[in-house]
């Protein structure tokens, strides 16, 4: 019975591994296609950055809304209903993509989809789904899964681009074309493999006192673990987004073909979700605190990003398209289990969809104004703007360590 549980389990992470993976491809598809994008679009470095900040607006305004969705509704329905409403809009994005104004308003109704009914009920299912023992590592199977996806769907999608488009534009209109069959494909095993969230809840809350009260969100607001914690995501996901700026950096510096370069990033973004199992697993069995675990990663990040800077000019192009790939791997293994900590500090499962979308609110801030301002620093001084990308990321990494030493002291008093 164990056995069949611990199958089940790792089935429900597979299938919820497939629908992050590919639902939140469209949004970023910069990360891949950034050069094909704009041409196709005809839209400048900063424009591009307006997309993300406009879906990061959506986003805040819909974070909590969607936690409380979680914790009161059916998350296995939200979920599949996110993922058929993404695959139309962007279907309706590959027949339209010339309208610059089009894709803002297409982007902000993909914050409806795949924020208000996804991401809280997402991240709900998995607590539920996972042990307090094994959270860290289910975290990390679920983003290993959610990696594989992007790399395989982002791979098809060049092979598929490469081989029926002949201008930026049709390149760029198979690459989404892909994109929503992805989530379609997703939906369905979502379907069929996912038990819906009221009999695992059925199973986790044991009495009233745990169940779900709207006076807990009071509680989480007044608890200064729960935004140091919200902090930590910023800064994790703010180190993790901005590796796609190497796909660029090596283009405009190194003088790669965007193909390359493409496939370098599924390599960056995607294909290192592979090492989340084995982060979770360092953090749960190994070193036995994920608050420790991360206080080791940030150091490595602030070095890394620091490190660009004495690359010697003589450099080899393989040299330094290696070394971009570092960020990517420790950035993963860092984001890929980042909210496993919402339980070392104690986050009941009853308010974890709430809690969740509170932390998202400030952890994916840099959506907001990042994309942005990184893409304004390009247009405006070129290639030189990338000394500015990475003397941000510095200090982000800097900030994650301090907000991580706090977060473990209060771990320890909890303990």
């Amino acid at each position: 019975m164990e056995q069949t549980s611990r199958r089940s389990k790792i089935l429900q992470i597979i299938a919820l591994g497939v629908a992050g993976g590919s639902i939140y491809l469209i949004p970023y598809i910069r990360y891949v296609f950034y050069d094909w994008q704009m041409s196709a679009m005809g839209i400048s470095n900063t424009q591009l950055g307006l997309l993300t900040t406009a879906y990061t607006i959506g986003n805040i305004i819909l974070y909590i809304p969607g936690g409380v969705i979680a914790d009161k509704f059916s998350t296995k329905k939200s979920i599949i209903i996110a993922l058929g409403a993404t695959t139309l809009l962007t279907f309706i994005f590959a027949f339209r993509m010339g309208s610059f104004a089009f894709a803002l308003i297409v982007w902000g109704l993909f914050a409806v989809t795949t924020t208000f009914l996804f991401w809280d009920s997402l991240f709900k299912t998995l607590r539920l789904v996972a042990d307090e023992d094994e959270q860290g590592f289910m975290f990390g199977l679920y983003y290993m899964c959610n990696g594989l996806t992007g790399a395989i769907v982002n791979a098809v999608g060049l092979k598929v681009a490469g081989a029926f488009g002949t201008t930026d534009q049709s390149k760029f209109f198979w690459a989404v074309v892909v994109y929503a069959i992805a989530t379609g494909v997703a939906a369905l095993l979502v379907a069929i493999f996912l038990k819906d969230n009221k009999s695992a809840e059925a199973l986790s809350v044991k009495n009233e006192e745990d169940e779900f009260h709207f006076s807990m969100v009071g509680q989480l607001l007044k608890n200064p673990t729960v935004w140091a914690f919200a902090l930590i995501v910023f800064c994790g996901y703010a180190i993790y987004s901005s590796t796609s700026y190497f796909t660029p950096y090596l283009t405009d510096v190194k003088g790669v073909s965007p193909e390359d370069s493409g496939y370098l990033s599924i390599i960056r973004t995607y294909i290192f979700y592979i090492v989340s199992p084995l982060s979770g697993l360092l953090a749960d069995k190994v070193i036995k605190s994920t608050s420790k675990w991360f206080i080791f990663l940030f150091v490595i990040l602030g070095l890394l990003y620091a490190g660009v800077f004495i690359i010697p000019a003589g450099a080899s192009v393989g040299a330094v398209s290696f070394y971009t790939l570092l960020p990517g791997l420790f950035g993963l293994a860092l984001y890929g289990i980042i909210f496993s900590i919402a339980s070392e500090i104690k986050i009941p499962a009853a308010v974890m969809g709430t809690a969740v979308g509170l932390a998202s609110i400030i952890g994916y801030l840099p959506d907001l104004f990042m994309a942005t301002m990184f893409g304004s620093w390009l247009d405006k001084l070129g290639n030189a703007g990338y000394n500015y990308i990475f003397i941000f990321l510095t200090a982000v990494s800097a900030v994650g360590l301090l907000l991580t030493l706090f977060v473990r002291s209060r771990a320890k008093k909890l303990a």
